[in-house]
């Protein structure tokens, strides 16, 4: 199982972000996760495309995105033209999923959904085959350093297994309160991609921290190896 940390810059510190990315990446992150929200599918407002825009200037890496937005079909292109590298929107933000995510993947992006954590993973079930990352939310969305939601462990091990069934290859991605108590577990039920934002960020170290989740989820990966023999 490949393990992928993902620093979420939602906890950076804004007035220094290029150098607080700089910082994960030295630390071995492997993609930068955006969490994008419109103040009004969720409570939070945050960044938006010219931030993505911005980052593409200063990075090569991937630029993960997070669309915490209502009507996503409208920021496909602009994400898009703004360099980033997988665009995630919410099954419960659109009644046309499959059609979005087509229209993600035309567009040069890598196509992931996400789901809240009362969200049954059937919303999901139908368009499994397609998706190049599934985003189990364990917390609800809308603000960083929240605590984490038990039962989303749960939840991650029925979507591997639902992304088996599939003959899926997609990511399996964590949000919410991944942090060095969490991820273990976490990875042995399955995830293999961590949003971790209030964790890295409020490290006195975050470029070490992120060695440390690694560490700490390849070991929970190594697990689950073992437990599946």
């Amino acid at each position: 199982m490949t393990i992928r940390i993902c620093p979420s810059i939602l906890s950076a510190d804004l007035a220094h972000l290029a150098a607080d990315v700089a910082r994960v990446l030295a630390g071995g992150a492997d993609q930068i996760h955006v969490d994008v929200m419109d103040g009004r599918f969720v409570p939070n407002l945050t960044f938006g495309a010219p931030v993505v825009a911005s980052l593409r200037r200063h990075t090569q890496a991937l630029l993960d995105c997070h669309l915490m937005c209502e009507d996503p079909d409208r920021l496909i292109e602009p994400f898009a033209a703004a360099g980033a590298n997988i665009l995630t929107i919410h099954a419960e933000a659109t009644r046309h999923l499959e059609r979005h995510v087509a229209a993600i993947k035309a567009a040069g992006m890598q196509a992931g959904v996400a789901i809240n954590p009362a969200t049954s993973l059937a919303a999901v079930e139908e368009i499994a085959p397609q998706l190049d990352l599934l985003l189990v939310m364990t917390v609800n969305p809308g603000f960083g350093g929240q605590r984490f939601w038990a039962p989303g462990v749960d939840k991650v091990r029925r979507a591997r297994d639902l992304l088996a069934r599939a003959g899926s290859r997609a990511m399996l991605q964590v949000d919410g309160g991944v942090a060095r108590d969490t991820i273990g577990e976490l990875a042995e039920a399955g995830a293999d991609t961590f949003v971790a934002g209030h964790a890295i960020f409020t490290a006195a170290d975050p470029a070490a921290e992120v060695g440390a989740l690694r560490r700490l989820a390849e070991g929970g990966g190594a697990q689950r190896g073992l437990r599946a023999v």
